[in-house]
């Protein structure tokens, strides 16, 4: 491919005129180096080429000499500041368009601010709802609790003065009441809320250590389901009190030992044993304690809301 060549006199002169030296170079060359006037007729034909602004393979250090002098005219110099204007008019709007685009970034970006912060309040009203909801159900259940004791009061002042039990459809049992006695007289042990109180109790007193305390209620869990799922197998009806585990994660705290006191288990003097015999075992208590347990570990208002 042959060598562009360019006038080197009119290339400056365009340069002067504000003509990028890219530009110029293709205006001069593809009017055929004959006039300042073409080569702008040119530039201002071509001025929405792609490559207008591209450099090409021109040396300019070529000299190549007109006949004659040559003089820019009054229409060229018009050209030019048609030119110029209509260059400067495209910064403008380049200029107002960048303005706008920051402008609607501003909008969305406080659009967005306004949606995170709805979203924020939102969520802590549902919060707020879910713990009043918990807390309202806590309510409901010591005004259960009371109830229950009142009749279970009651059943026991009529038993001390000797008068027969009232119509079982007028006592308010729980999820799970246990008869046990022998003759005419049976005696109702209700123990859901025991087994509850105990957990509460086993919370709040080591509120400071609250995976501990977690780990002790899971450890529960898992004696309690070991028993429910083998109760003939006497190895999960006895608990070694001496054993690290078991002290580690249940002995260390009175209330653990407390409530598998209350699913059944009784300590055996002189041999460090915790032992539900076979006729202890309740599955009524059992699956009462199971539930209990559940709730310690799944629900986050346990015992925060009452005691």
């Amino acid at each position: 491919m042959a060598a562009l060549r360019v006038d080197k006199r009119m290339l400056r002169e365009l340069e002067s005129m504000g003509f990028p030296t890219s530009r110029a170079t293709r205006a001069l060359y593809f009017s055929g180096n004959s006039s300042i006037e073409d080569a702008i007729d040119w530039a201002l034909e071509h001025e929405s080429d792609s490559n207008i602004y591209q450099m090409p393979q021109v040396p300019i250090d070529i000299r190549i000499e007109s006949g004659e002098p040559w003089h820019v005219g009054e229409e060229v110099k018009m050209k030019l500041n048609d030119l110029r204007e209509q260059a400067q008019k495209k910064r403008e709007e380049g200029e107002k368009g960048m303005e706008r685009d920051q402008h609607k970034e501003r909008i969305m970006r406080g659009k967005r601010l306004m949606e995170d912060q709805h979203n924020k309040e939102r969520n802590e009203r549902e919060r707020i709802i879910a713990f009043r909801k918990a807390e309202k159900e806590e309510e409901k259940r010591a005004r259960q609790k009371i109830r229950q004791q009142l009749e279970l009061d009651k059943v026991e002042r009529r038993r001390k003065l000797g008068l027969p039990a009232e119509n079982p459809r007028n006592v308010i049992p729980t999820r799970h009441p246990i008869q046990e006695g022998n003759g005419s007289k049976p005696v109702i042990f209700y123990m859901d809320e025991p087994l509850k109180d105990c957990l509460r109790s086993l919370k709040k007193n080591h509120k400071d250590d609250d995976a501990k305390v977690k780990k002790a209620f899971q450890t529960l869990l898992i004696y309690i389901a070991n028993v429910v799922k083998n109760p003939d197998n006497e190895k999960y009806r006895k608990i070694r009190l001496s054993n690290l585990l078991f002290q580690d994660r249940v002995g260390k705290f009175k209330e653990g030992a407390a409530f598998l006191e209350l699913c059944g288990f009784q300590k055996l003097e002189g041999n460090g044993f915790l032992y539900m015999p076979r006729n202890k075992v309740e599955m009524k208590v059992l699956n009462s304690a199971g539930l209990a347990l559940n709730s310690t570990i799944t629900n986050p208002y346990f015992g925060k809301l009452s005691l």
